[in-house]
């Protein structure tokens, strides 16, 4: 039984709210309550592997589920990156080069199994545990391309996050107008989603004086989850109402 969800505007907008917040809530736990990135990182470890476990378990799609397991990827990957680049001293390029290294393993292995990379059609658990690897490996990359476009390249928060915007609507008019695998399209705005977080949610929380609107990281944090609850509930209310329209049987005229 499928238990993926359609990719539609209503799941990229989930997307990138879910790794804003793995960005400002990994930030919050590690920064501001001063836990440290490798004891936040288990941390949130732990809650993806509860939820992932629960997500393979589970029989069909739960979108609060599964938007729990991606906001789980994304705080651990958050906090998973900034230990390699900080505490273990990597730098923005070794811990990318690292983890990207992870990425390309996964997918070649993906690839040996058989099993498709097109998400609407996964259904079985191999698939779906290569597919939250993919995820896991992805946010963390994300984190990392992110930080060095922000802190590195010059861009800063604002430059950032418009360079990565502009390709994703690149990518989406690929999308449109050219004849591009439309799974390799996907996975390139997936990647993408997570560097946009990333520099988005740096902007939202950092200080002033860092360049940020200093909103604070638990501020944003909890206007996050506010947004993704909300949408989520929208998306259980459109799930039951389709699942109620397949149950109508249908007339057949005489």
């Amino acid at each position: 039984m499928k238990k993926l969800p359609q990719v539609t505007a209503l799941f990229w907008i989930l997307k990138i709210a879910a790794t804003t917040l793995g960005e400002t809530g990994g930030d919050e736990v590690a920064q501001t309550l001063h836990i440290g990135y490798l004891v936040s990182f288990f941390f949130f470890i732990a809650i993806f592997l509860v939820a992932v476990t629960a997500q393979l378990r589970a029989r069909k799609l739960y979108p609060p589920l599964y938007w729990t397991v991606i906001i789980a990827t994304s705080t651990a990957g958050t906090t998973l990156s900034d230990f390699l680049d900080r505490t273990a001293g990597l730098g923005y390029f070794k811990g990318s080069l690292l983890i990207f290294s992870g990425l390309v393993v996964t997918f070649l292995v993906w690839k040996r199994t058989g099993e498709t990379f097109a998400v609407d059609k996964i259904k079985t658990l191999r698939g779906e545990g290569l597919y939250w690897t993919a995820i896991l490996l992805s946010n963390t990359l994300g984190t990392a391309f992110g930080d060095f476009l922000s802190d590195s390249s010059g861009l800063h928060y604002w430059g950032s996050a418009l360079l990565i915007a502009t390709v994703m609507v690149a990518v989406l008019l690929a999308h449109s107008y050219t004849d591009i695998s439309d799974t390799v399209l996907f996975w390139t705005a997936f990647v993408l989603t997570r560097p946009l977080g990333a520099t988005a949610g740096d902007l939202l929380w950092k200080p002033q004086a860092k360049g940020g609107l200093g909103l604070g990281s638990a501020n944003v944090s909890y206007g996050l989850l506010a947004l993704i609850a909300g949408l989520t509930a929208y998306s259980v209310h459109n799930q039951r109402k389709q699942e109620a329209a397949r149950a109508v049987p249908t007339t057949v005229a005489t």
